[in-house]
């Protein structure tokens, strides 16, 4: 891993518009963003020679290469467990490129949740082994399963909705200041958010993340190739999985401490190959599918101890100025839910100085996948 340090950047983005209905189908929409992060990048379809994407993709790799008139494909990977594999595609790239299996990869993600279906809606298929334990008894959806770890965090610690307002405040209020943003110039206030349905107890409405359609993608190659790129690159300091020991889905039912999820095991791996600290980064895009994502991920990637996750939102510290300024662009509450990949290019515009909610001087950021879920990261730098 010593050799992945460094040895790879992201050198374009690209994004479709956001919003809960788009007329285009997945496999356009892909296209679409990729093209753009290519030109971004500077970088012809022919030269890309890697792929990267999540198992719950719907356009597979002849598809997009084929649309988009890639050259030969020498390495192509997937990543499972949903908005967990975000960070991963670029890791894996990553680490092909720095082995010398590839040159040009592309990672991306396209999806039409907000007009499509909802996966567990789906009845005629077997259960997966982990749910055939939790939707008999009603956890039928990810937030039921969460609310469950929420509640108990709650107990064990004495977190508040207040804390979990603070984080949808500070996702909203920067997706405010975001015209791609789907909640853009729709301000939040603390009574609409503690007047609002219940979607599963504690969770309310805007504990939740957007349900969109969008794609998105980015581009990584080697330091080399990177100087001669039409963008300043954004370095792949360090990257990785996490999947902990007898993990059983979002609820974690068979680890000791359900509260010690899959961002504990894949924070210890990101940092011992890293040349900074926690205290070192300037700015997170941490996954939001639900607002208590946060103060666990807060605690698992070494921003506070144990317990703290909810204090550590008090007092502004999520926002611009605060201790630790926080999905720039919306995130997954208040931008657009596209499995978390907004996440990585948001962390990318942050270093390239070019966010709607730049951090001064930010250069050095944490990007994390789904907490609750086998997971991944990625510490990024100028």
């Amino acid at each position: 891993m010593t050799g992945l340090k460094d040895a790879t950047a992201i050198v374009g983005i690209g994004q479709t518009s956001f919003a809960r209905n788009l007329p285009e189908d997945e496999r356009t929409l892909a296209c679409r963003a990729v093209l753009a992060a290519l030109d971004d990048a500077g970088i012809a379809p022919g030269e890309v020679d890697a792929l990267a994407s999540f198992t719950m993709e719907e356009t597979d790799e002849v598809e997009l290469a084929k649309a988009v008139g890639f050259g030969d494909l020498t390495f192509f990977s997937k990543v499972g467990y949903g908005g967990g594999g975000s960070c991963a595609t670029v890791g894996h790239l990553a680490a092909a490129i720095a082995a010398g299996q590839a040159s040009v990869g592309v990672a991306w993600r396209s999806r039409k949740r907000g007009s499509g279906p909802r996966p567990w809606r789906n009845t005629t298929v077997q259960l997966p082994t982990p749910a055939q334990w939790t939707r008999p008894y009603g956890l039928l959806r990810p937030v039921d399963e969460i609310a469950m770890l929420t509640r108990r965090y709650m107990h064990e610690y004495g977190a508040t909705r207040d804390h979990l307002f603070n984080v949808a405040l500070a996702c909203r209020n920067r997706a405010n200041q975001n015209p791609a943003a789907v909640m853009y110039e729709r301000p939040l206030t603390r009574e609409m958010y503690m007047t609002s349905r219940w979607i599963s107890e504690p969770l309310c409405l805007f504990d939740n993340c957007l349900e969109t359609d969008g794609a998105l993608a980015c581009v990584v190659v080697s330091r080399e190739r990177a100087r001669d790129c039409r963008r300043a690159p954004v370095y792949v300091h360090s990257a990785a999985q996490g999947l902990p020991a007898q993990h059983h889905g979002m609820v974690n039912y068979w680890n000791d401490d359900p509260l010690t999820g899959p961002a504990w095991t894949a924070a210890r791996h990101l940092w011992k190959h890293a040349d900074f600290t926690p205290q070192d980064v300037d700015v997170a895009q941490i996954y939001d599918a639900f607002t208590a994502l946060i103060p666990l991920s807060l605690e698992g990637y070494g921003f506070c101890g144990r317990g703290e996750g909810g204090a550590f939102t008090e007092q502004g510290a999520l926002e611009i100025g605060g201790r630790l300024p926080l999905n720039t662009g919306g995130g997954g509450l208040s931008e657009a839910y596209v499995h978390g990949f907004n996440l990585i290019n948001e962390g990318v515009k942050q270093l390239r100085g070019t966010s709607t909610a730049q951090v001064p001087d930010a250069a050095t950021c944490l990007v994390t996948a789904g907490e609750g879920v086998p997971t991944s990261a990625l510490l990024l730098r100028t």
